[in-house]
């Protein structure tokens, strides 16, 4: 090999199959017009001037009733996100199995994979426990943050597959936490309260029907028997259902003894104090009062650009809506009985004229402080503000 100039340079871009890029600076020199190299590499001097490394790795999935569109993914150490491989597997337990195969072939071994997906409904839940039962990293998110962050990507066409891509992404670029497989016993106490959320949705369509059947000119009364003997087939489910839930909540001490707890507050029962460890699987995962709040949607959610665009605050509804729906009833049952709660109401009704939005404070102030009793695992205690504000006038009068 001849070369015609002295000190040539040239610039060698290697990407190795364990996804490490190395970028050599390639000097030859002292090469004289005429010579000729040996072969080898004994006339060429490298210099390493960079090396990117894999710092995260992440497989997004969208799931769906029937499939799993996937998408892998990883974050090099400049910060720099890479999509590099997709596909599409049967949501069976064969198509898992063969989806995670594929994935760590096409991973780095040395590393671990975040497997992230979106909450939805019961579909991604045998993933997620197939995942969980072979040790593998877990997170899963909720919808809504998915549908925010997107936006963010300028995609013009969404599709299964850019909304994987889009949940990759979002893994890559957010230190997300790994999903804990739920308590089962809160497991099963989830379902029973949704079940019989479910239940007392359409027993009140049959009371509804059977109210506007009987203020007819002229009833008929076959229909009118039927539905009668709906709501007396959805009332004696309903008895057993709450049965079922009273019983296997005794069947652990601890949390017999947090339900205990929290009833203490006014306007939470029993159904009020299962509903909310259930949704919340004993709070395992919420950090704080504003994370929970914002998990069960009744975070308040303003619009503001400028002096010129201005909405109304309100919560956003983007949580767990059985959480949110719980703490309706027991908010207005503290409104009326308790002063403290009365106090929040009035002063709120007085500020801002609209009683619903001041209900709604009450909501988030009876779960944050259903938080603080779990958390503490102490009770209520009503005079605890006059306490503590007696201690304060007491220390600054000494």
């Amino acid at each position: 090999m001849l070369y015609s100039r002295n000190n040539l340079t040239l610039l060698y871009l290697f990407e190795f199959e364990q996804n490490v890029r190395n970028l050599a600076w390639l000097g030859i020199q002292n090469i004289q017009p005429g010579d000729k190299t040996k072969g080898d590499f004994s006339l060429f001097h490298f210099k390493l001037i960079s090396i990117k490394k894999i710092v995260k790795q992440v497989a997004g999935i969208d799931v769906a009733q029937k499939e799993l569109v996937v998408c892998l993914g990883r974050m090099y150490d400049d910060w720099t996100p890479e999509l590099h491989a997709s596909k599409t597997f049967l949501n069976t337990a064969k198509g898992i199995a063969s989806f995670v195969e594929w994935a760590e072939k096409l991973t780095d071994a040395s590393m671990p994979i975040r497997f992230v997906m979106e909450a939805t409904g019961v579909y991604h839940e045998s993933l997620a426990y197939y995942l969980d039962d072979h040790g593998l990293e877990v997170s899963i998110i909720t919808p809504n943050k998915i549908s925010n962050y997107a936006r963010t990507l300028d995609v013009k066409t969404v599709t299964d597959k850019t909304a994987s891509e889009a949940i990759t992404l979002f893994g890559l670029e957010r230190n997300l936490e790994k999903w804990k497989r739920p308590n089962s016993l809160f497991k099963r106490l989830r379902q029973l309260t949704r079940e019989r959320d479910q239940l007392v949705q359409l027993r009140t369509i049959a009371k509804n029907q059977l109210h506007a059947e009987l203020v007819e000119a002229e009833p008929n009364s076959s229909s009118v028997a039927r539905m009668k003997k709906q709501i007396a087939f959805f009332n004696k489910q309903e008895l057993e259902i709450s049965s079922e839930i009273v019983e296997l909540s005794k069947q652990d001490e601890k949390v017999s003894g947090a339900i205990k707890i929290i009833c203490s507050l006014p306007g939470v029962g029993m159904l009020t104090a299962v509903t909310v460890l259930a949704e919340t699987n004993g709070f395992e995962l919420i950090r704080n009062k504003r994370q929970l709040t914002s998990y069960a949607g009744l975070d308040v959610k303003e619009k503001q650009s400028g002096t010129s665009v201005k909405g109304k605050p309100r919560i956003s509804k983007q949580g767990n809506k059985y959480l949110r729906k719980a703490m309706h009833l027991p908010a207005l049952t503290a409104i009326r009985l308790d002063e403290r709660h009365k106090a929040i109401f009035a002063r709120l009704v007085s500020r801002h004229g609209i009683k619903m939005k001041a209900v709604v404070a009450v909501e988030r102030k009876l779960l944050e402080m259903i938080y603080t009793l779990y958390k503490t695992n102490k009770q209520y205690d009503k005079e605890y503000l006059k306490k503590t504000e007696v201690n304060f006038k007491e220390e600054v009068t000494v």
